[in-house]
């Protein structure tokens, strides 16, 4: 079976105040730990490209298999930290690919 890489891009609400660290803090302590959970990276672009297309925040998970996925998404700590990012985000887009 194949890994999976679970990858989250987020515009930011324009009425927010960054939350870009609330969001971090709340990655870190929630995600890490649940079953199937390879690594978890998180934070703001830093490419010099320029080409984001208003994405500010992104959040790349990668899972033991596709079970572990399936297992994550009802998972009460990933609710936790999904309605947190759906909550303060004008666009997100959620890209999962088999590595």
């Amino acid at each position: 079976m194949s890994q999976v890489v679970h990858v989250v891009l987020i515009e930011w609400s324009p009425s927010e105040t960054d939350p870009g660290a609330e969001a971090a803090a709340l990655v870190d302590r929630y995600l890490p730990s649940l079953p199937g959970v390879l690594s978890v990276d998180r934070g703001p672009s830093v490419s010099g490209e320029g080409r984001e297309s208003g994405f500010e925040w992104m959040l790349v998970i990668r899972f033991a298999d596709e079970q572990a996925l399936a297992d994550y998404l009802p998972h009460p700590d990933h609710q936790v930290v999904g309605s947190f990012l759906g909550g303060h985000a004008v666009r997100l887009v959620v890209f999962d690919i088999a590595s």
